[in-house]
């Protein structure tokens, strides 16, 4: 089988597409034919040997697939080979099989591709932690979602919108700010590229406030941090949500005393890690995803697909914050 691999700390152009044999499954693994594998901001990290978790050379970039059950290991029931199936790996889905963890599959249901189903779980289901178990949103809320055009942004809108929040767009550009319209946001700020001064950082503030509104933002979505956090946490409610999602532009450095002032929280967003802590509910919440899948709520926009051998292209798309919504690389 084909398998795009990092063999040594490196961007996206250090990639190889290596000939591996077949893997075969072991007690309670599953191996997936993969269809789809999206790209997501960990990946651009983890081959650098920038994120918190630094899995053993060489190994494919890729955490989120889609697939078809090929075969199955010892003492696994609940699948079986032409099962479709979507899957959570950490790293390895840049590869035309993959072996997972049977009780990491989810089973994709009819009527949903598989570009879809591999751009759902880590952006979907980010979110939808992020805003109910951490932020507590509710109807009514203001919500202001910073890299509102990425796969994770446009998912914050789509299911901000569909709890009944208003949602205030944050992008770096007219063009980012049109796709966030028709994902639902209602209004949008376009912010300029940092460094900030203390002028700019002041100005941004305010067209913050002024989007939001007269109280503020009850949720501040977080997504890319560095220059952008500050004037976003001037602009939270009375008893606001500041959640920290990522740091594309940087771990930004936030004046403790505003939290004070405005008595507002500021909670971290780690999925990855909740999973793992709670498998019952985040399969709950996938359920409920699907749900919303099926009921038109909310629905992954893929922007840009790759071939395999390409897929180090679409590593450097993502990583130079060019992708608006998800982008995929596709076996086919």
């Amino acid at each position: 089988m084909k398998a795009l691999q990092t063999h040594a700390v490196g961007g996206p152009e250090t990639l190889v597409l290596d000939d591996l044999p077949d893997p075969v499954a072991g007690p309670g693994q599953v191996v997936v034919a993969v269809k789809a594998c999206s790209i997501n901001f960990p990946d651009t990290l983890m081959i650098r040997d920038l994120y918190q978790f630094k899995p053993q050379r060489p190994y494919s970039p890729g955490g989120e697939l889609s697939g078809v059950v090929e075969s199955v290991g010892e003492g696994v029931t609940q699948w079986k080979a032409g099962d479709r199936v979507i899957a959570m790996v950490g790293n390895g889905g840049l590869r035309e099989k993959v072996v997972a963890e049977a009780a990491r599959l989810f089973s994709l249901p009819d009527g949903i591709d598989f570009e879809t189903g591999a751009s759902l779980l880590m952006t979907y289901g980010t979110n939808i932690h992020g805003l109910v178990d951490r932020g507590h949103i509710k109807a009514g809320d203001t919500v202001l979602v910073l890299g509102a055009a990425g796969g994770i942004g446009l998912s914050a809108i789509e299911l901000s919108k569909a709890f009944g929040a208003r949602v205030v767009a944050a992008v770096s550009s007219e063009e980012k700010a049109q796709i966030a319209r028709e994902a639902g946001a209602d209004d949008v700020v376009i912010y300029g590229r940092p460094p900030f001064d203390k002028a700019q950082s002041k100005a941004l503030s305010e067209q913050f406030k002024a989007a939001c509104g007269p109280d503020g933002a009850n949720i501040v979505y977080d997504v890319i941090g560095g220059d952008y956090s500050e004037p976003a946490l001037r602009a939270i409610a009375w008893e606001g949500r500041f959640l920290v999602v990522g740091f594309t532009a940087g771990i930004a450095r936030l004046p403790l005393n505003l939290t004070l002032l405005k008595a507002c929280d500021v909670s971290g967003v780690f999925w990855g890690a909740w999973t793992a802590r709670e498998p019952e509910k985040f399969r709950a919440e996938v359920a409920q995803l699907f749900d919303m899948v099926k009921a038109g709520k909310i629905r992954p926009r893929v922007s840009a697909r790759f071939p395999l051998a390409q897929g180090g292209d679409a590593i450097a798309m993502l990583e130079n914050r060019q992708a608006v919504g998800k982008v995929v690389v596709t076996m086919d």
